[in-house]
């Protein structure tokens, strides 16, 4: 890719306050390229009517290198691909799209990528023969397949909508060739909670507009680890209570900035600075 300049673009419903083109703008600039990320918010609108496959041949039109896919994207930009890679495909979403000098679109999962980057770093020594991760929606596929792929044995994934937990569980086991995942319903998690040693927060509760925690957090111990994929804020009302617990814990930051990290490595082909960014996201806050 030429350093002269790169043009990206993030494309989501509501994404007004996403910190992702504040870090890649900053992260090309530090590689000598002067770098633009539009918010292509269909949510408003102008994009509101607009369909996924029209955007996308204008972005391309437009001379745009990537695409960040965000809610309610991540499925329906499948099929409109040339390429896909095979993470992404067995997970059935996309996150990030690389577009070559021809319009060619390729498509990559970061959210994988960059939840278990900052899984390793964040709680590396931690258990992991039984956990569970509250929420199949949303990041719920890319966080399952990271944890399992990363030594969680066993994963029980609880949602309200039980069917939605069960189809997760079996896209992940077909993914990975093994039964590590089961979906379970959401009614009575705080007993499966404290039989593990493990739990991830993967709902929108912890969100400054849905606060509180999605589970009795009397069900903690000091031995229990938590994970919170929410980022603002950083100090979500779960990780709070699991600190003062004494608990092992993981805030959303580090799979936001990881995500970002890989992408920018997909987009341009150059190398990200993981602190450099972070430090980025942080000043953000």
């Amino acid at each position: 890719m030429s350093k002269d300049s790169i043009l990206l673009g993030l494309i989501g419903d509501g994404i007004a306050q996403s910190r992702t083109p504040a870090m890649h703008e900053a992260e090309g600039l530090a590689h000598g390229a002067a770098t633009v990320y539009r918010r292509l918010d269909t949510a408003t609108p102008t994009l509101h009517s607009m369909p996924l496959p029209q955007i996308l041949e204008a972005v391309k039109n437009l001379g745009f290198n990537g695409l960040n896919i965000t809610h309610p994207h991540k499925q329906a930009v499948l099929p409109l691909l040339d390429e896909v890679s095979e993470q992404a495909r067995a997970l059935g979403a996309v996150n990030t799209v690389v577009i070559s000098a021809e319009g060619t679109l390729s498509g990559h999962n970061t959210d994988v990528t960059g939840y278990a980057r900052g899984f390793r770093e964040g709680l590396a020594d931690v258990a992991k023969n039984t956990v569970v991760q509250v929420g199949a929606g949303g990041a719920g596929n890319a966080v399952a397949y990271a944890l399992v792929s990363n030594g969680v044995k066993k994963l029980l994934v609880a949602d309200l909508d039980l069917a939605r937990a069960q189809e997760l569980a079996a896209s992940i086991n077909a993914a990975i060739g093994r039964e590590a995942v089961e979906g379970v319903s959401a009614e009575g998690v705080e007993q499966l909670i404290a039989e593990a040693d493990g739990v991830v927060n993967a709902t929108p509760m912890g969100m400054l507009a849905h606060p509180g925690t999605a589970f009795d957090t009397a069900c903690l111990t000091p031995r229990h680890w938590v994970s919170d994929v929410v980022y603002v804020p950083l100090e979500t009302q779960l990780l709070a209570a699991a600190r003062v617990l004494g608990c092992a814990t993981l805030d959303g930051s580090r799979m936001a900035v990881y995500q970002a990290v890989d992408a920018f490595e997909h987009f341009t082909g150059w190398e990200a600075d993981p602190q450099r960014m972070r430090e980025t996201f942080l000043s953000l806050g």
